[in-house]
Formats: structure tokens, C-alpha cells, sequence
């Protein structure tokens, strides 16, 4: 498929895991991409394994950093003139039982998860034509309580009422706003919050469908509502856990 051909979408958090999974799936299907992240060495490396030549552009920004923000736009709009997609997927995990989070554990999860999207798109807003698409990355933890996130999934649903809210007041432009929502997804954060080989197994035994997802089928869920294939769909959250939210495992 070349749903995306000559369309252009912004990601933020492009140097691993979903971002980078999805940046390399909209390019396979003919995009320019801008892909964000805080560290060169990370772009520089994201760029050399994409090794998309001049559809794709890495720009070093920090999501919860306006400044940052106005200048990646800025070159955004001298690069392409425009965008026609967005995927606010820049974020950070903090998970701790509530008594013992701290308020630097606080400031950090709002300003990522909360603040960065908030603002990455209004920022984006003046770019973004007609008729295109904001997709916002929640999280499984806004429809099913997890001790150790608290902070972290009220973070994950305040983004999922922003695709909710922006839904309704972007339509008169067209604009469509969703929200995807993945479970157990093997990434450099999946990692870092579960290094144990036994807990990777207990959470693969809480799925129905019995493992942890990959970054590309997140992508691919993206990639749909981000599409004309989602041309009826905003407001709406898509949970991609493998069944983890909704059904119970056969046992």
C-alpha cells in the first residue's frame, strides 16, 4: 500500500520503539517524516537504520520545551511547506507505587506525556491541512488500574480526553483526533520497566492472545488512523493489547 505517497507527518519520539516503528511504516508507504527526539547520537542512529534519503528529516526537540517546539516547526513548514498527519507519541514511563513518587516523578511524567502532546499539537496546528489526522499515544493503563501508575496513567488518559475534545473542535477543518492505546509492546521502555524474564512471563499469561506485541503492530494501527482508511473515525481511542483490557485468557 501507498497510502501516505507524497503526504508528510510529524512524530515525536521517532528514535525507538512505536515512533520508530511507525516512521518506518509510513515511509514504506510513501511519506516524508519528520521524526523528533532529545538526543543527535539517537537521531543520527534512527536515521542510518531508516536510510530513507531525503523523505525523511530528524530535528532534535524536546517535547515538553516550547521553545524547541516553535523551532521544529519552523522547519517543518521550510522542509514541506505543511503537514498532513501527526503522531504525538513522545513520552516517558514513571512507574512507582503513589507514596513513593516525588514531585520531580510528577513534573516529569505531565511535562512529557501531558504538556508535550498538548502542545506539540497546538504548535502543529497552523501546518496541519484540511482533512488530516492527529493520532495521540495513550496507553492500555486508562481502561484498567495498574498499582505502580498512578501518575503515569492519568497522564495517558488526560491525552486520550485531549483526542476526545480536539475531536469535536477540529472537525469543522476536517481534522480528525484519535487516541491509540497500547498493552504489553516490547520496547526500550517495556524493557527498562520489566528487566525481569519472569515478569516478561506473567504479562504475557495476563493477554488472551499469550505474548507481548511488537512495535510494528502498533504501527500498523497508527498507520490506519492516520489514513483515508479512518476517513469516519475521530474521538475514538484504539486499544492494541492483544486483549488484555477487554477479555479474560483461556485457561
Amino acid at each position: 500500500m501507498e497510502r501516505f505517497t507524497n503526504r508528510t507527518v510529524l512524530i515525536t519520539g521517532g528514535t525507538s520503539g512505536m515512533g520508530l516503528a511507525t516512521a518506518r511504516r509510513l515511509l514504506d508507504e510513501g511519506a516524508y517524516v519528520v521524526i523528533t527526539g532529545r538526543d543527535e547520537a539517537r537521531l543520527r542512529r534512527a536515521a542510518a537504520e531508516l536510510d530513507a534519503g531525503p523523505r525523511l528529516l530528524t530535528v532534535r526537540a524536546d517535547a515538553a520545551d516550547l521553545a524547541d517546539l516553535d523551532r521544529l516547526m519552523r522547519r517543518v513548514e521550510t522542509w514541506r511547506g505543511g503537514l498532513d498527519a501527526v503522531f504525538a507519541n513522545a513520552g516517558t514511563g514513571v512507574f512507582k507505587l503513589s507514596s513513593e513518587l516525588t514531585e520531580a516523578d510528577f513534573d516529569q511524567a505531565s511535562d512529557v506525556n501531558f504538556k508535550g502532546v498538548y502542545f506539540t499539537v497546538q504548535k502543529a496546528l497552523p501546518l496541519l491541512k484540511e482533512g488530516g489526522a492527529i493520532v495521540l499515544n495513550a496507553s492500555w493503563t486508562i481502561h484498567r488500574g495498574l498499582p505502580v501508575a498512578s501518575v503515569y496513567s492519568a497522564t495517558k488518559a488526560a491525552v486520550h480526553n485531549l483526542a476526545r475534545t480536539l475531536g469535536s473542535e477540529l472537525a469543522p477543518r476536517g481534522i480528525r483526533v484519535n487516541s491509540v492505546s497500547p498493552g504489553y509492546i516490547d520496547t526500550e521502555m517495556y524493557r527498562g520497566a520489566n528487566p525481569d524474564p519472569e515478569a516478561d512471563r506473567r504479562n504475557a499469561a495476563e493477554v488472551p492472545l499469550g505474548s507481548i506485541g511488537h512495535a510494528a503492530e502498533v504501527a500498523a494501527a497508527v498507520a490506519f488512523l492516520a489514513s483515508d482508511d479512518a476517513s469516519y473515525v475521530t474521538g475514538q481511542d484504539l486499544v492494541v493489547d492483544g486483549g488484555l483490557v477487554g477479555s479474560v485468557p483461556h485457561r
